[in-house]
């Protein structure tokens, strides 16, 4: 009895290890409140379909990842090319990947903002794209990028 009880334990503990859905925020006027609400600044990620997916594969879905997002940012994925996405939003999203400096795609903008008077203003942090070497250094790298002081 022991022995299944352990077992059907182990195997629980592994699907929800797996099942650590990230939580990407798709509207910038609940991430942003969200973030000033939880004081972490946003990791923006700017995508589209049928860009490479090695950001996705080799770091976002790492539970280093999960566990560091959740600590230190709020998740938000902005698609370009999503077509359900509204007029007004993805002509926001243009004019924030233009004010980013984005130019190839996938790449994240580490950024805080502030609302006063109906008008939103952006402090970027920095930005990163795609970096061989693993979550580990992708995460000490946007550590770096968050907190310059340390």
């Amino acid at each position: 009895m022991t022995k299944k009880l352990l077992i059907l334990l182990f195997f629980l503990g592994s699907f929800f290890l797996h099942s650590q859905n990230l939580v990407w925020r798709t509207n910038m006027t609940d991430a942003i409140a969200i973030s000033n609400e939880q004081r972490k600044p946003m990791l923006i990620l700017f995508t589209a379909s049928g860009v490479p997916e090695n950001l996705q594969n080799e770091i976002f879905k790492t539970p280093d990842f999960a566990v560091w997002s959740r600590d230190n940012v709020i998740l938000v994925k902005l698609d370009l090319s999503d077509s359900t996405t509204a007029d007004g939003d993805r002509e926001q999203n243009l004019k924030l990947k233009s004010a980013f400096g984005v130019e190839d795609l996938p790449e994240v903008c580490f950024a805080s903002a502030s609302i006063r008077k109906n008008k939103t203003t952006f402090s970027a942090l920095g930005k990163i794209a795609y970096k061989p070497g693993g979550a580990k250094s992708w995460i000490a790298e946007s550590n770096a990028i968050l907190h310059p002081s340390e």
